[in-house]
């Protein structure tokens, strides 16, 4: 059995589910608490990070490198286009919420009202909650401005890019922190991607004692 040793509310763990479900691939979900470094884990994770993917006898790690491998074991529906620029564009916005809208979001805002609570690290820090909660309307508006234009966030079809930021924002959702008022475009995008099959998992997760919010698992929101 092919397993993914995962955390429920990481964005990188929730991206590579995403493209395993998208591709109908069957996983045992295995749940990692990785901030406790215990010698098993870091045997199969030397970074100490997940998702960590065993696929086919092969221990996987990196969740960019662990989609981009699965795309290319040419299991439908293709995430990543066959045109070089448009290739470019996919990479471009994975790359976008993985490292500027993780750090200026997703890991100020679960950082703090989340994973402290989990790890029994003190209250928030309201500064950094705060900073996350400001930059977040920068980027949902460079979304709308994209979406203007496209259909999906790197173009006409979509991406590995889609489940990327979907991934990221769906963390956020759980916690109640996305302003889907704010734009009609990305909350449409939200709710095309979030009612496809492959999301279902996803809306099924529940932290103990951190109930999702009110529309978390709505799909008409």
């Amino acid at each position: 059995m092919n397993r993914l040793y995962h955390v429920p509310l990481s964005p990188f763990s929730r991206k590579v589910r995403l493209v395993l479900a998208e591709k109908k691939i069957e996983v045992e979900l295995v749940e990692e608490r990785y901030w406790e470094q215990n010698p098993e884990f870091l045997r199969r994770s030397p970074a100490g990070k997940v998702p960590i993917l065993r696929y086919e006898g092969m221990l996987l790690s990196e969740s960019q490198a662990i989609c981009e491998y699965l795309d290319e074991l040419n299991i439908e529906p293709k995430l990543m286009p066959k045109d070089p620029l448009e290739r470019y564009e996919t990479r471009r916005m994975c790359a976008w919420f993985d490292d500027k809208f993780n750090t200026e979001v997703t890991s100020r805002i679960m950082g703090e009202r989340v994973w402290k609570k989990i790890r029994k690290e003190g209250y928030p820090d309201s500064r950094t909650v705060k900073a996350g909660l400001s930059a977040i309307k920068y980027h949902l508006d460079y979304m709308d401005w994209l979406l203007q234009e496209r259909r999906w966030l790197a173009g006409d079809t979509m991406t590995l890019a889609d489940f990327c930021a979907a991934a990221h924002l769906s963390c956020l959702d759980y916690i109640s922190d996305v302003d889907w008022n704010r734009s009609e475009n990305v909350r449409d995008w939200y709710a095309k991607i979030k009612s496809r099959p492959a999301f279902r998992s996803l809306l099924a997760d529940q932290l103990p004692g951190m109930p999702p919010s009110a529309q978390y698992a709505e799909l008409d929101f």
